[in-house]
């Protein structure tokens, strides 16, 4: 497995949540980190993309907008307090949804294969405790062994 990445340099898990909503906080630190030149150069890639789309069409909101947000200021809460004015009030449903969306993702569906090929990338495919997203993410950066 490559090297952990400094802790600095990455945000939360994908599984923190902010108001009841799991990975936004991950999303707002990406962007506050990126903003900072500090994200960890694994990210840039996907700033804006797969999850963190999915999660700003969830809110109604468009990334664009969302960074620019961000980087006005405000703890995580007041930012998504904004989004749900800016895009759409999300429901305890809502949330759960989302919540298991974020959980789940990478466990048979269309990200297994992407899934599948980090593992063997980083020599964990022997780690069949690593079902989701999340758990390969957590790993990858060093948050869990």
């Amino acid at each position: 497995m490559a090297t952990a990445p400094d802790p600095s340099t990455v945000p939360c898990s994908p599984l923190d949540e902010v108001c009841g909503l799991a990975y936004f906080p991950r999303l707002t630190g990406k962007i506050r980190l990126q903003d900072a030149g500090r994200l960890w150069e694994e990210l840039h890639a996907n700033l804006g993309r797969g999850l963190d789309a999915w999660c700003v069409d969830f809110l109604h909101v468009s990334y664009e907008d969302l960074r620019a947000r961000v980087l006005e200021g405000g703890s995580d809460e007041e930012i998504f307090e904004w989004c749900t004015t800016k895009g759409r009030a999300l429901n305890d449903s809502d949330l759960l949804v989302w919540r298991h969306f974020t959980a789940k993702f990478g466990w048979n569906d269309k990200a297994t294969d992407i899934l599948t090929k980090r593992k063997a990338e980083n020599g964990l495919s022997d780690r069949d405790d690593i079902q989701t997203m999340a758990h390969y993410i957590d790993i990858d950066e060093g948050r869990k062994v």
